[in-house]
């Protein structure tokens, strides 16, 4: 529960420092005097939007810290443990805001982002405004009311997954279904390119083979002609050759060896060189003895190696990279292929998220219809109460298979009759304003003994109702109190009457400057202030005695 609240510089309040109790506690003020202040204040400390306005004029900053019990608000303790941001028994948030509108927020002395705070707020106050009953009209609202009662947070979630899911795997289809003209073309044109390089089938090092056989046959004649004339240099010279010359001066060189051993060694090599001329002219043989000029196959030579180079500027490659190429397009055309595999995939998988995303969606609406019915006979019972003894209360849900949201599939509208004899109609239509307001408090007090919230904050609920039916309320938020901690913001007597402890705001001029202040009031103080409440400013003894029987409970 909300135990203390710090106030700094902010709007017209200079400083305040509250403690709170358990039960129901009664705000009440003169108009303008700045009733809900604390509660906006405290708003700022749930992680609401600041401004620079929301700081004292004059001031540098504004500084509002809430001081919570977390003992018995598991959800609470088991996020601040999560987070890291765990201070045994008690949590205190604090949120400052600079005269030029930046904030900061912090978490037990942790800086921390205002999605963080607002996070944990949610998990420790629930707020419920002076126009919460307007918003009641909207569908959706209507829907967010029977899902807070029902708490279904859990399904919902398994909703909103499942509808992601749906809405992915349609994005997909979509895409590839976008593209599938063009993967057709594509197709079409990868089908040419691959079946003509299929045909001429190029392997891999071919062409490098190719040139350098094409190279050899286009010279042929002129490497016949020095192939001859080395041979003849070599060894089949008539007159002189390099073999019998070295023949010579080997024996030369043998005569010289007998003269002086030192000279063996030249001999030696002579005959190394003559070894290595006789090797080379046999090979030089050998190779000419097999050269043959073969103008048909030097002609088929050149006609491949043509048709590559031709294939190779058509794909705007090397002749050496057109293996690689004709690779690459076989690939792509294989992926078009899986992609439209892949497609008759998806739409299997889009009718299968559908149906996984309906299951998920009937057992939501389902719970809606189950918990629609309880609340059905707690709100009729709870407006009969508000001084609308025959009216009755009643909550259409419709599922609807062919529409599909994060929050289901379900048309939610509220349905009342507050006469006899009239069928009942959309809340909007039947309603007026002070039915409306008894309505929309009566499900905002049910909705809340239900939520986990330990702190419940009903910022001027009650207005448009008077007499009676006040009194009612009165007693409605008491006994919701006896159980979870709550403020009201009321001009109503017979509401503020039922608090377990009542504060009053007052607004002051102190030296030029205005100034609202609030105070917890003793048993004689309230009684002084209910008067004001019943009879205005004359306080009289008739006022007072209403008072006092308004606080005997």
């Amino acid at each position: 529960m909300l135990c203390q609240l710090s106030i700094n510089n902010y709007a017209i309040v200079r400083f305040l420092e509250l403690d709170f109790r358990p039960g129901m506690t009664s705000i009440t003020g003169e108009t303008g005097a700045g009733k809900s202040i604390a509660i906006d204040a405290l708003g700022l400390c749930l992680g609401n939007r600041s401004d620079a306005s929301s700081v004292r004029p004059g001031a540098g900053k504004a500084e509002i810290s809430a001081r919570f019990s977390v003992d018995d608000i598991p959800l609470a303790k088991r996020w601040l443990e999560d987070n890291d941001l765990d201070a045994e028994h008690e949590c205190i948030l604090r949120r400052t805001i600079n005269a030029d509108g930046r904030s900061r927020a912090y978490i037990n002395g942790n800086p921390v982002p205002l999605q963080q705070l607002k996070s944990l707020g949610q998990l420790l106050v629930g707020i419920h405004g002076q126009h919460a009953h307007h918003a009641m009209l909207k569908s959706e609202h209507q829907l967010t009311l029977l899902d807070s009662y029902a708490n279904h947070k859990l399904l919902l979630e398994n909703v909103a997954k499942s509808y992601q899911r749906y809405k992915q795997t349609q994005s997909e289809l979509k895409r590839l279904q976008q593209s599938s003209q063009e993967r057709i073309a594509r197709k079409q044109l990868l089908q040419y390119q691959v079946e003509e390089l299929d045909e001429f089938a190029l392997q891999p090092g071919e062409f490098d083979e190719i040139e350098a056989e094409h190279k050899r046959l286009a010279n042929g004649s002129a490497l016949i002609e020095n192939c001859q004339q080395g041979l003849y240099l070599l060894s089949e010279g008539e007159d002189a050759n390099v073999e019998s010359l070295l023949n010579k001066a080997v024996m030369l060189a043998d005569e010289l060896k007998d003269y002086d051993p030192e000279l063996e060694s030249i001999g030696n090599m002579l005959n190394e060189a003559l070894i290595s001329v006789q090797e080379s002219a046999a090979e030089l043989q050998r190779y000419q003895s097999h050269l043959e000029l073969d103008p048909e196959h030097f002609a088929q030579l050149e006609q491949r190696m043509s048709q590559a180079m031709q294939l190779a500027r058509k794909h705007i490659v090397s002749p050496q990279e057109l293996v690689a190429h004709h690779t690459k397009l076989k690939q792509e055309l294989d992926a078009i292929d899986g992609d439209n595999s892949k497609l008759e995939g998806i739409e299997q998988e889009l009718e299968a998220s559908r149906q996984a995303y309906i299951a998920q969606a009937q057992k939501l609406s389902q719970s809606r219809s189950r918990y629609a019915k309880e609340l059905d006979k707690l709100v009729t019972q709870s407006i009969k109460e508000l001084n609308m003894p025959k009216g009755k209360f009643t909550i259409d849900v419709n599922f609807c298979e062919q529409t599909m949201s994060p929050l289901g599939s379900d048309s939610v509208e509220f349905l009342v009759t507050t006469n006899p004899g009239q069928p009942l109609q959309p809340i909007s239509k039947v309603a007026s304003g002070g039915e409306l307001s008894r309505i929309g408090l009566g499900i905002q007090v049910i909705t809340a003994r239900k939520v986990s919230t330990p702190t419940l904050i009903f910022d001027e609920v009650d207005v448009g109702i008077s007499g009676p039916t006040a009194a009612v309320v009165g007693r409605m938020l008491r006994q919701l109190g006896e159980s979870t901690q709550v403020f009201c913001v009321t001009h109503l007597p017979q509401v503020a009457g039922n608090g377990h402890q009542h504060m009053f705001v007052n607004k002051a001029n102190k030296g030029g400057q205005t100034e609202t202040s609030m105070t917890s009031l003793d048993a004689d103080q309230r009684i002084e202030e209910l008067a004001r409440l019943l009879g205005g400013d004359t306080i009289t003894t008739n006022t007072l005695a209403n008072a006092k029987e308004l606080l005997q409970h």
